[in-house]
């Protein structure tokens, strides 16, 4: 009998304090592995092809693209660091030791917290686009716009460090066992968190979405309303509302969509985790974790410019000399 314990535990040297193993039958840990394998390769190829699209081709840097760019980059993380990391801390014993176990915790903060701030980000920067266009290009520059995400990124380092701040005193004092990988928050952090990543940023978001909506109807009709005298007056700026409309329509989506896979996860966390089952919990992770698949696509579906870009990023056509000047819009 105690043989057979023996080998349902991760160390089995150390029987006293040693984590079990897993008890899922081994053919669906496999089958699971493969498909959230699969989601996590097929994320971090559709991100990278969004990165160098973005960061190639000319064209491609203007104001809203470089937070599209940022968005990436923080999506192609949670595919390379998060989604692989939660897959094997879900299926398997954590033989990689505290200090990984610590700074994998520390970058998945980090990654979640960035993807938040670029989401509001975005919000912004289609809400002024949209209901202060006049204003639009000399406040939102490509300069101004590297500052705010820098410091979105920057902000997001300093935040999560309150989040894993025992274990930089001691790391792994928060295991309960040998193979495990977790990390405690007290209930103020947990407070905090709950409104900095989850009340504030939906109300921001949703505030600023509907006002765009509003304008972007207002002035939807006021082109198909517009008189005689003013037409010659209106037609400079008619395609470029255009245009600011459908990147708003756009990027509702994605933010739309943000919402669908963030909310069941914080909504999760305000029941408090004793509510659910282990694979509720799993599900809700891995559901946050596929907005970063599911963002590409968006671009796909939305953007031509991206499946021109894809195209030529997969036929190496961007190898060829001058190839950063393609016309691409």
């Amino acid at each position: 009998m105690k043989t057979q314990d023996s080998a349902d535990l991760c160390y089995p040297q150390i029987h006293n304090n040693s984590c079990k193993k897993p008890s899922s039958p081994w053919t669906e840990v496999v089958v699971v592995q493969i498909i959230l394998s699969l989601i996590s390769l097929i994320t971090v190829a559709l991100n990278l092809l969004v990165i160098i699209s973005v960061s190639h081709f000319r064209q491609l840097h203007t104001p809203t693209n470089i937070f599209l760019l940022s968005l990436a980059v923080s999506d192609l993380l949670v595919g390379f660091i998060s989604m692989p990391g939660e897959i094997y801390r879900t299926t398997s014993c954590w033989f990689l030791g505290d200090n990984i176990c610590f700074i994998y915790n520390y970058l998945c903060f980090i990654i979640t917290a960035a993807s938040i701030g670029n989401m509001v980000l975005i919000s912004i920067d289609r809400y002024v686009a949209i209901c202060d266009p006049l204003h639009y290009q000399t406040r939102v520059t490509e300069r101004s716009v590297k500052v705010y995400v820098c410091l979105c990124w920057l902000c997001s380092v300093c935040y999560s460090i309150p989040f894993i701040k025992d274990d930089l005193f001691q790391t792994g004092r928060n295991n309960s066992c040998y193979g495990e990988c977790v990390t405690a928050i007290d209930s103020i952090t947990a407070t905090l968190d709950l409104v900095i990543t989850f009340i504030a940023p939906v109300t921001i978001i949703v505030v600023l979405y509907m006002r765009v909506f509003v304008v972007a109807v207002s002035q939807a009709r006021a082109m198909r309303s517009q008189v005689i005298a003013v037409k010659l007056q209106l037609s400079v700026t008619t395609t470029a509302n255009k245009s600011e409309l459908k990147a708003a329509r756009t990027l509702g989506v994605l933010v739309l969509v943000f919402l669908l896979c963030f909310c069941p996860y914080y909504c999760f966390s305000l029941a408090g985790e004793d509510s659910f089952n282990s694979t509720t919990m799993s599900f809700m992770y891995h559901l946050f974790y596929f907005n970063s698949c599911i963002n590409p696509i968006i671009y796909a579906l939305f953007y031509p410019w991206f499946r021109i870009t894809a195209k030529l990023i997969v036929t190496l056509k961007i190898l060829k000399p001058g190839s950063c000047e393609a016309q691409i819009l």
